[in-house]
């Protein structure tokens, strides 16, 4: 069946079902489901809510568990709703004497190119006229997730995590025929050049911030890599942007340590919403962790909350990080369905839509989904033959349904999927 004949064929069963509610509609709705999955010999799953009215109009494998990919950023964006404040804690801090000494909280904005920064820990830091020392015994996990590839450590999306990040835990490299600068400089020392044949232009050393650069040079480009992140990298960094030593000192964070807070909260919500920001969704976790218990570990938010806020939950979720990067996780639509409408009693919509990714607007649907007004207003996942799409659909005729969409294991180009879930989402739109 073609791609054009396979459309006429499924939009008849989608408009009689949104147009009606009787057991008909649902059977044509379930042969457009069925139909989806034979053309991207895929698994499907679907479910379609009633904010107002509490119910389910529409479930299709919705009990079934799905790789979420970035929908996982959901749960972590509940999680920061619940645990964190207005602003993010930066520094936790104690003043000893002639010393200050400070551990991080996680906080992922200091000198991150992608936040709109504040000045605060470097004008707290340099204010101080006392010896500074680093501790981070409070960061108490691993620098990659459980389940993440191993092989993405050479792409920017996988940006290690730490307690106290710096430039988002990345370098940039701007290359061109003639020379390679590093930002920060810090790391320009650690660029060696190959003729060797390789198949990447910029490769990092997998357990060093050693950097290999292709040769000859041909072409201008900027490379976003991660650092190998240690303490020796972060206190150097640290000092070359203070313009003052910092030094290393291993200490417990003590119960009386004070706090600094910095960056507001839904500056840096809506960076991880929109642009599915992986190395902020982990940090915030760390720092839900550390507001939760003074240490930074993400396995103590994701309990706290699975036993505290989503025991009521109808699927447990196999929630293991914060970004989605694993694929260890596993939800199912009627639990993503859950927990935007958990997210909507706390917060309002208006300032929860402007938050997400906008149809056609704003996000990783900026291109997708056109309509004016918008009308989808939520989060999207995609990891290699996975792709998800949950949240918000406000009607033509103003009413707000909840929606999770979610695809796994298709064979198809994820193009092909996302036209084909456009399809079926603006139906919805126009005829409920």
């Amino acid at each position: 069946m073609t791609k054009a004949k396979f459309f006429v064929a499924i939009l008849p069963a989608i408009v009689i079902l949104i147009t009606s509610c009787s057991p008909v509609s649902k059977r044509a709705l379930n042969r457009t489901f069925k139909a989806t999955e034979d053309r991207f010999h895929d698994h499907t799953g679907f479910m379609l809510y009633d904010l107002q009215e509490h119910k389910s109009i529409y479930e299709y494998n919705s009990a079934s568990y799905f790789t979420p990919a970035s929908n996982t950023k959901i749960f972590t964006l509940y999680t920061a709703l619940t645990v964190i404040g207005d602003s993010l804690p930066a520094l936790r801090y104690l003043e000893v004497g002639d010393s200050l000494i400070f551990w991080g909280t996680g906080d992922p904005s200091l000198l991150y190119n992608e936040v709109h920064n504040n000045d605060r820990v470097i004008s707290f830091l340099t204010g101080k006229q006392r010896t500074l020392y680093f501790a981070s015994r409070n960061f108490q996990t691993t620098h990659f997730g459980n389940g993440w590839a191993w092989d993405d450590y050479n792409d920017y999306y996988s940006a290690e995590r730490s307690s106290l990040p710096l430039y988002g835990n990345l370098m940039q490299l701007r290359v061109n025929p003639t020379e390679v600068l590093a930002m920060p400089a810090y790391f320009n020392k650690f660029v060696v050049y190959s003729t060797l044949a390789g198949s990447q232009p910029v490769l990092r050393d997998p357990y060093s911030n050693i950097i290999t650069i292709q040769t000859p040079l041909t072409q201008s480009f900027v490379a976003k890599i991660p650092a190998r992140i240690e303490n020796d990298v972060i206190v150097q960094l640290l000092s070359d942007t203070l313009k003052r030593m910092v030094n290393l000192i291993d200490m417990d964070l003590p119960k009386n340590a004070g706090t600094l807070y910095a960056s507001r909260s839904d500056s840096i919500y809506k960076i991880m919403m929109q642009e599915s920001d992986n190395f902020i969704a982990e940090q915030l976790l760390l720092v839900s962790a550390g507001i939760l218990s003074d240490t930074l570990k993400p396995e103590i938010a994701i309990k706290y909350m699975k036993e505290n806020k989503l025991k009521d939950l109808a699927d447990e979720p196999q929630w293991v990080d914060g970004s989605g990067l694993s694929r260890y996780n596993l939800f199912t639509p009627r639990s993503i369905v859950e927990l935007w409408e958990k997210i909507y009693a706390i917060i309002p919509r208006e300032r929860l839509f402007p938050l997400l990714a906008i149809g056609g607007k704003a996000g990783t649907i900026r291109n997708w989904y056109r309509a004016d007004p918008p009308y989808i207003f939520g989060k999207t996942g995609s990891l290699s033959n996975n792709h998800c799409l949950s949240g918000y659909l406000v009607t033509r005729k103003g009413k707000t349904l909840i929606f999770s969409f979610m695809n796994s294991n298709f064979a198809a180009p994820s193009s092909e999927v996302r036209n084909n879930m456009q399809t079926i989402l603006r139906r919805i739109y126009e005829n409920f």
